[in-house]
């Protein structure tokens, strides 16, 4: 008897997930599928070197356009970097550079409207206000108390021109690239939130309710080492705010989780020097904090709003459409993460006589293979470059020298560990 009633219970367990994972699935759906193409748009018709004519003047404007022009971009903490390098290169300022670096990975087109999906329009609007605030915070910091001379001088990369169909370009970039990164990320997000909805108890986070303080020390503990995207972020937060956590608490988890990990930290002090890294790492963590606090002083009952935005009832199903984007979503993941799971062989074929493979670790998404390939494409000798994130390998052909290839690698803040 006692392992039938077991069996039932797990049964029930089984289905309340499900059906919690099927809801937040269908809620973020339709407006990620909005925002990866939005995202691709801009990444296709706006240039690099658009941002570079904003951000070279050393002064408080060009802090404020860093951080105006990086908010909406869709790049990960550590995609940002060597973006962030690609613009030193280009003559940005110290301070436009660290209010980039601080604003960007926080949130971007795709998470604003994932946020405004689950959490409500207070929060869609709170958090990248929180983004653009704190990289401008930053960067005046930066400015006024790091040297020109303390940010260290990398290899120059130049502009890589893509070629081919806009649209077709746009809509890689959108369906392909971005979920080849995220996917997987952003998958173990919704499970995570679904497990919370139903494992944990419910006002589980109310005894910490005297101290909103002590939960975002712990979420910051747990967050800040952690590689947490800005999207996959979003339906563990809205999870956590119905289990209890203070809107506070879960608006630091959104800021300083995507903003900063541990290997993000560890090559920004590589590339940009100790004072820069301390700035940036202070800054984050003491902001986020901050509008924790501020947001948990309002009164305002976001759990409320967090609720109606998941509708992770179980009283009824998602309207068709909901559920025709979440399939749609649902295998556009499963296709770029079998493809990104499959490129780990592809990669280390054998290949002509001419073409070297090299590893290169410190690789994790399509931003960071862009900028890898973009500091040793003009190096005497390389005929053609092709970096890989999954499998942690550069490849070139040509007669390009190791030590050559090492010195562009390790300039931007890669580690390179020679040949395959």
């Amino acid at each position: 008897m006692g392992f039938f009633c077991t069996f039932a219970i797990n049964i029930i367990y089984m289905h309340d997930f499900l059906l919690s994972l099927l809801n937040v699935v269908c809620e973020m759906a339709p407006y990620l599928l909005l925002g990866f193409f939005i995202a691709g748009v801009l990444h296709v018709f706006v240039p690099q070197r658009f941002y570079a004519n904003y951000l070279s003047r050393n002064n408080k404007l060009s802090v404020l356009w860093a951080a105006l022009l990086g908010v909406p971009l869709p790049l990960c903490s550590c995609g940002v970097i060597p973006t962030a390098i690609g613009l030193r290169n280009e003559k940005a300022s110290k301070g436009a550079i660290a209010s980039f670096l601080i604003a960007t990975p926080q949130t971007g087109i795709d998470s604003i409207l994932a946020t405004f999906s689950l959490m409500g329009l207070g929060f869609a609007i709170i958090r990248p206000t929180a983004a653009l605030v704190t990289g401008v915070c930053g960067g005046l910091l930066v400015n006024r108390l790091v040297r020109e001379d303390d940010v260290k001088e990398d290899v120059s990369a130049s502009c890589q021109v893509e070629s081919g169909n806009r649209i077709w370009r746009v809509l890689k970039y959108a369906y392909y690239d971005m979920l080849r990164d995220i996917g997987l990320r952003l998958l173990i997000g919704l499970i995570v939130a679904a497990l919370i909805q139903v494992a944990v108890p419910d006002e589980f986070f109310l005894s910490f309710g005297s101290q909103p303080l002590l939960q975002m020390l712990v979420i910051l503990i747990i967050a800040v080492p952690m590689y947490i995207c800005s999207t996959g972020s979003i339906p563990v937060a809205a999870a956590l705010m119905m289990k209890g956590l203070s809107p506070g608490a879960a608006l630091v988890m959104l800021m300083a989780g995507p903003a900063v990990n541990l290997a993000s930290i560890l090559v920004v002090h590589k590339s940009m020097g100790r004072r820069f890294t301390s700035i940036y790492l202070m800054t984050i963590v003491g902001f986020a904090v901050l509008f924790g606090l501020l947001l948990n002083a309002t009164g305002i009952d976001f759990t409320i709003a967090a609720q109606d935005a998941c509708c992770m009832s179980t009283s009824a199903l998602p309207s068709p459409f909901k559920i025709v984007c979440a399939t749609v979503l649902t295998l556009l993941i499963i296709f770029a993460l079998m493809m990104k799971f499959f490129s780990k062989f592809t990669a280390q074929k054998p290949l002509d006589p001419d073409v070297t493979v090299y590893r290169v670790e410190d690789m994790h998404c399509s931003h960071c293979e862009a900028a890898v390939v973009r500091a040793v494409e003009d190096l005497p000798g390389v005929e053609k470059a092709k970096a890989s994130a999954s499998a942690n390998t550069l490849t070139i052909k040509g007669s390009a020298t190791e030590d050559a290839i090492r010195t562009a690698v390790e300039g931007i803040g890669y580690t390179f560990k020679g040949k395959a």
